[in-house]
């Protein structure tokens, strides 16, 4: 039979909905695992919470569900006092600098990835998976004018995977992206939209692909022939120096702790998985045929409930609260574009950053005038705001890497 394998379930939350979500994995996993007989395999939950987030309380976090408890090896709530800490620990015992420890486990979102991280790798844990409070264990697919859903099984398939890769990343259906439904006008149109995208486009957004969401209502479907032959996992390409992942449906091997890289945004920023990307030049990565079906727009929890909807709702720009998420994810990926280009770009840097410019200043004010606010405005100024510390973004990614590298060194020894 061999040894159990020590396999970590990682949440980086702020929902006290995410004990459902885990609910249903740990259901999912339940009927799934035997698939990997003869492996035994023992799960460990890593949860990384945020109180600020949602106004939420430490006892949201808690795990009460006996059928969960049964199914897990092992807890480990990581909030973010229990994290400082531990930091200063690390920093007591000079292992790593004040100034490494705030790089690495200070604020933002990759900081809670490290903390999980970290602690995988302190438990000797082999393989960690990540997982999204937002994502299911499903795919939705779309065959004439219904909407048919099937059952995917993520953490098998990622232990099944990650045998034979370092990271192991799966795909993603539903709501993927929280772009809207526009209504095209003289004011506005789809040329002007393409522009804006083409501004803000990164390696999980491009003008293809956004085509490809507003053809289906804003909905991604899964692709049948992947579910049907989900035996065939393809290594990802290298393209400008990245091996591009996703931060959920995500598995890493951590052995050996050498190879293991940590998450890195600009202050305020998302991206984190994006620049673990940039680091992967030398792993190999395999793109596995698993879906997670992803509620972008919180509305149809009732799934894990059993509750399958036979057509997924479009999801209208004027509708409540998406033009504020819409607005928020470009913020996000606007705050990111200068340290990706600069990484992926060097020489080029300077013209794309021009190109953006001109993009948003054709397009920013129809956009405003499109929603009526002025608030997309934002959008330009945060772009110079993270060009200008661009250099000094660059410089915290390479820190936060070698501080990284001494900390898993020091865990070695």
């Amino acid at each position: 039979m061999g040894r159990t394998l020590q396999v970590g379930l990682g949440f980086a939350t702020g929902r006290r909905s995410f004990q459902g979500v885990l609910r249903t994995y740990i259901d999912n996993w339940k009927e799934s695992q035997e698939s990997l007989s003869p492996k035994k395999v023992a799960l460990h939950l890593l949860v990384a919470y945020d109180l600020a987030y949602n106004h939420t309380a430490a006892a949201d976090y808690a795990i009460t569900d006996v059928e969960v408890i049964r199914a897990l090896a092992s807890v480990k709530l990581i909030s973010v006092s229990s994290m400082k800490r531990e930091a200063r620990k690390l920093v007591s015992r000079e292992v790593l600098s004040r100034e490494e420890a705030a790089l690495l486990f200070g604020e933002g979102y990759s900081a809670k990835r490290n903390a999980i991280l970290y602690e995988a790798v302190k438990a000797r844990l082999d393989y960690l998976i990540f997982l999204d409070d937002d994502e299911y264990p499903l795919a939705v697919v779309r065959i004439g004018d219904r909407d048919f859903w099937t059952r995917q099984p993520v953490i098998a398939s990622h232990i099944k995977y990650l045998s034979e890769a370092d990271v192991t990343h799966g795909l993603h259906c539903g709501y993927v992206s929280p772009i809207p439904q526009f209504k095209w006008n003289d004011q506005f149109s789809k040329e002007d939209f393409r522009l804006f995208i083409e501004a803000i486009s990164n390696d999980i957004l491009d003008w293809d692909s956004v085509q490809d969401i507003l053809e289906t209502r804003g909905v991604t479907y899964a692709d049948l022939s992947v579910i049907q032959r989900a035996t065939h996992a393809e290594e990802v390409p290298e393209i400008d120096g990245a091996k591009f992942i996703s931060g959920a449906n995500l598995g890493l091997s951590l052995k050996p702790t050498s190879r293991v890289a940590p998450f890195y945004n600009p202050p305020g920023a998302r991206g984190e998985d994006t620049f673990l990307s940039t680091c992967l030049s030398e792993h190999k990565v395999l793109k596995i045929p698993t879906y997670a079906f992803h509620d972008g727009f919180s509305r149809y929890q009732h799934v894990l409930r059993g509750v399958l909807p036979s057509a997924l709702r479009a999801m209208p720009s004027r509708g409540p609260g998406i033009e504020e998420r819409f607005f928020k994810a470009c913020v996000g990926w606007i705050r990111y574009k200068p340290l990706l280009t600069y990484v992926i770009n060097r020489e080029g840097y300077e013209a794309e950053i021009d190109a953006i410019r001109a993009r948003l200043s054709a397009t920013i004010p129809l956009l405003c005038a499109y929603f009526g606010t002025d608030r997309f405005n934002r959008i330009s100024a945060e772009l110079e705001d993270y060009h200008c510390h661009v250099g000094e973004h660059f410089k915290e990614f390479e820190d936060s890497k070698a501080a990284w590298a001494k900390l898993m060194a020091a865990m070695d020894g």
